[in-house]
């Protein structure tokens, strides 16, 4: 006997074998249980997620020697008939090849007569889009008055071009695309049946692959055993798929972690060897984001079957949340922007130096900022909207190139668009000759890090501390929402935020620990209580100073002459949401 394909072998022949879509089972088990059957159904998915194949159970059911019911037997004749695809009373129609109205009309010709063998007459009219606008009409009147022995079951990949008029003369159910775990885990099942020994990473990589299509999965599955010679490894199937290695996508996230532009470079180099895809790349660099922010705040939510864990563990522990929010949304708009590039590879060098160019300053190997540690940019506030009598006014925005007393003084290139009979607003040239308030002085942001000692020297400036130590993923986040209780000789005791307990495991508190001890220089012993702290921890610090920025930002574009008078002269009105300090 001939070879038969895994995806007509294992094609379902009754509703308790499908694989999903229990929305749409559930449906068409009731109405044949409960004798409500429309007179046309019509089936919209994606191919391959069983449209086909509901039709034909369906078909079954409506005429089973048994009766109509939801569970037909498969023995008589009329269902064994159906299932070899010999039944006379089911007509298979594929519209692709058979668009013309001459087509349709003809097809329509027999409708008027009464089944050949079985209870009903079936029409499945696969792919029914592809008819024309006048095999539409010719179909219009007998869909929607039809015989009642003769039923209609229509399937489509693009529901939006089939006709209004047609949709509303039908039943019609979407069937969704399938889970990778679905798919993963029937084809665990048909494998154990075929007696194929097969690597659970694998599979997945199979059935992330056939993106939602059953059938596909079953098409490479069998290419997967024959590419294996009978087996099927992650590596053989990582080759037949002609996808990467995750290792190599793991050290570029790594370096990525690390601030190695260097490093990332190099992994890329090494990839062009295989002559990648590289928006297969990019797309695995973000589905393993996707993994590492699940990991992150779900652990019981990572999948074992990947068997990565300890590397996803590690990259976890590297990047910070903020971190993996960031480059997913790079890698995202990266992928959409890839095809403008000059070539892919070029396009997927600038979508990593730009996750590493865009990473807020303080992280590990974040950019420094551009001005001189002399110099620092000008608190205004930077793109204040206005808006009022149905009009728009210009946006006052406070350049980061003028100098640090400048203040909230616009640039030249704005002055010079006001008319130049308006007189200068002298306090407001006083105010910005004086400069604006800093933030906090910088005794008391001092002192608000010192804590009581207990024998061995207070701690100072916690914030300083933690700055120095080029922590980076979740040990920074523990360390900036800690403050120091008090040192006593070489141990040291941090009080860490209850909102922020979670922070808080054995690993994390070493890695602090060992970090400490390189700092001071000495063997640190360090004790994390989850309280109160007794003074402002870093991350309370730093989103008090960001309050502060902002109302001095706002209060600077409030007192800002030319802003007064556009809104006295338009009736404009500002916008508090659009200002934003100049860090």
């Amino acid at each position: 006997m001939s070879y038969q394909v895994l995806a007509r072998k294992w094609r379902p022949r009754s509703f308790a074998e499908m694989v999903g879509q229990e929305h749409v089972l559930r449906a068409l088990i009731n109405a044949l249980d409960h004798d409500r059957l429309h007179h046309a159904f019509l089936f919209a998915g994606t191919r391959g997620v069983g449209k086909t194949t509901i039709a034909r159970i369906l078909a079954k059911s409506l005429n089973c020697e048994k009766g109509v019911s939801s569970t037909p037997c498969g023995e008589c004749s009329a269902c064994r008939e159906i299932d070899e695809g010999r039944f006379v009373d089911l007509i298979e129609v594929d519209a692709a090849s058979r668009t013309k109205v001459e087509d349709t009309r003809e097809l329509l010709d027999n409708v008027q007569y009464a089944p050949t063998r079985g209870r009903y007459k079936v029409y499945l009219i696969d792919e029914v889009h592809m008819l024309s606008n006048h095999s539409f009409n010719a179909l219009l009147k007998t869909l929607e008055e039809p015989p009642p022995h003769i039923k209609f079951l229509l399937a489509t990949t693009d529901p939006q071009k089939l006709p209004v008029t047609i949709l509303s003369r039908c039943l019609q159910f979407n069937l969704r695309r399938l889970p990778a775990e679905l798919i993963r885990e029937h084809l665990s099942r048909i494998l154990e049946q075929e007696g194929v020994p097969a690597e659970p990473a694998a599979l997945s990589q199979v059935a992330r692959a056939a993106d939602g299509s059953m059938r596909d999965a079953l098409s490479l599955l069998d290419q997967a055993i024959a590419y294996g010679a009978g087996q099927i490894t992650g590596e053989e199937v990582q080759a037949m798929l002609g996808t990467i290695e995750q290792g190599h996508v793991q050290a570029i996230l790594q370096a990525l972690a690390r601030g190695d532009a260097g490093a990332v470079l190099d992994t890329l180099n090494e990839l062009a060897a295989q002559a990648p895809d590289y928006a297969g790349v990019l797309a695995e660099i973000v589905l393993v984001l996707h993994r590492v922010a699940l990991l992150q705040v779900a652990p019981d939510a990572y999948d074992e079957a990947m068997g990565d864990r300890d590397a996803l563990s590690a990259l976890a522990e590297s990047l910070s949340p903020e971190d993996v929010q960031l480059f997913y949304q790079i890698g995202l708009i990266g992928r959409r922007d890839l095809p403008l590039a000059p070539d892919p590879r070029s396009g997927l060098e600038m979508v990593l130096l730009r996750m590493l160019a865009f990473r807020p300053a303080g992280e590990a190997g974040a950019s420094a900022p551009l001005s001189s540690p002399q110099s620092t940019p000008a608190a205004g506030g930077v793109g204040a909207g206005a808006a009022g009598g149905g009009r728009a006014a210009p946006t006052p925005r406070t350049s980061s190139a003028a100098p640090a007393r400048g203040g909230a003084k616009p640039p030249a290139a704005s002055s010079s668009s006001a008319p130049a009979s308006r007189p200068r607003d002298a306090s407001n040239e006083a105010r910005t000759a004086q400069g604006p308030a800093p933030a906090a002085p910088a005794a008391t942001s001092r002192a608000d890090t010192q804590a009581p000692s207990a024998g061995g020297g207070p701690v100072e400036d916690w914030a300083g501390v933690v700055a120095q130590l080029k922590l980076s993923g979740v040990v920074r986040q523990l360390a900036v929402h800690a403050a120091p209780l008090g040192r006593a000789g070489n141990v040291l005791e941090m009080a860490l935020d209850p909102a922020c307990a979670q922070l808080l495991t054995k690993e994390r508190e070493a890695k602090l620990q060992e970090a400490l001890s390189a700092h001071f220089g000495e063997a640190i012993t360090l004790h994390i209580k989850v309280q109160a702290p007794p003074s402002e921890t870093p991350a309370a610090r730093e989103d008090r100073q960001r309050g502060e920025r902002q109302a001095e930002a706002e209060r600077q574009i409030q007192d800002d002459a030319n802003v007064q008078a556009i809104v006295e002269k338009f009736d404009a009105r500002i916008k508090p949401d659009s200002i934003q300090p100049l860090d």
